[in-house]
């Protein structure tokens, strides 16, 4: 293997365990919080077999892109330098502190930074539209639904069936997030893959997603947490489907990649803002605080994201 070759794959590696790790907020997060009584390697079998389906029709249904066409503009370079290496390492650090920074931003503008005005003009409206769909949706459903989620415990009966509609709801979010996202970990290997690089890849991620799954998702994971009653696995099924629903929206929009972190908090943002309002007549003091502290690391991941860019392009 020479060292081209080498930098690609290693790159590769990096990427899949900083990106899929750093996500899990957003796609995985409520499913491993109210799954915490299940074995780990029956979620991982789960979202496994989600995570092979999808990778495997978007490589026969475009020609060997696994991105789904969303590298179009993200050529592969001629030669790979260590710097390359940089941003997936530098992802990796920044999800061990719990900053929900933007994979997208962080790694494909290094390979592109032209596109970078395109991708946060798309992703703020990812965060808007978000955070608008969860509003209207929860100032309807909370006394409803939420409200008696949270004042009546769910029964041994109704968690059977709950169960079996979340593991639905996280399927169709699941896919729908790694097609928005394996443009960040497949930037790193041709845009027309062979069969053999493809099975590679595949057995990659899969043993990256296993050790992901057996520290339940790590400490970016308290964000979700932190929102009300989001453990419960009623909860988490309808937050799992609206965010499905959204990043469908976008993926049928146009093929520009997005930071899904941002759509993900917008939605918890509006979710949280409406739930609080309708069960207490206001939003709490420190409610408002947690939300612009979730959204103070986003900008911040924004800003560091776009620094180290250009400082390892200058690098190089």
């Amino acid at each position: 293997m020479d060292y081209n070759m080498m930098i690609m794959w290693l790159g590769f590696i990096l990427a899949g365990y900083a990106v899929v790790g750093n996500d899990s907020i957003q796609t995985l997060g409520t499913f491993l919080s109210s799954n915490e009584d299940r074995p780990w390697y029956l979620l991982w079998v789960f979202a496994g077999s989600i995570l092979t389906a999808t990778l495997v029709y978007g490589w026969y249904s475009y020609g060997g892109d696994v991105s789904y066409d969303r590298l179009s503009k993200y050529p592969i370079p001629d030669n790979f330098g260590w710097a390359y290496l940089l941003p997936p390492i530098t992802l990796m650090l920044l999800t061990r502190t719990g900053i929900p920074v933007s994979t997208s931003f962080l790694i494909l503008t290094f390979f592109n930074p032209k596109n970078l005005e395109s991708m946060v003009s798309k992703s703020l409206l990812g965060y808007a539209v978000a955070f608008g769909v969860a509003i209207l949706i929860y100032i309807v459903i909370t006394k409803a639904v939420e409200k008696k989620f949270i004042e009546n415990p769910i029964t041994k009966q109704e968690k059977q069936i709950w169960s079996v509609l979340q593991w639905f709801s996280t399927g169709f979010l699941w896919s729908q997030w790694l097609i928005q996202d394996f443009a960040n970990i497949y930037v790193y290997l041709p845009r027309d893959l062979s069969g053999l690089e493809l099975a590679i890849s595949l057995l990659i991620l899969l043993s990256l997603l296993a050790y992901i799954f057996h520290r339940r998702g790590g400490a970016i994971q308290e964000i979700v947490k932190a929102k009300t009653n989001t453990v419960d696995v009623r909860s988490a099924t309808i937050i799992d489907f609206i965010y499905g629903l959204v990043l469908l929206y976008f993926k049928e929009l146009n093929n520009v990649p997005m930071s899904t972190t941002w759509v993900f908090l917008g939605l918890l943002a509006g979710r949280e803002i409406a739930v609080r309002y309708r069960l207490e007549k206001k939003v709490p003091s420190h409610t408002w605080k947690m939300l612009g502290m979730d959204l103070a690391k986003v900008f911040f991941g924004l800003v560091v994201s776009i620094a180290l860019v250009f400082i390892m392009r200058w690098l190089t």
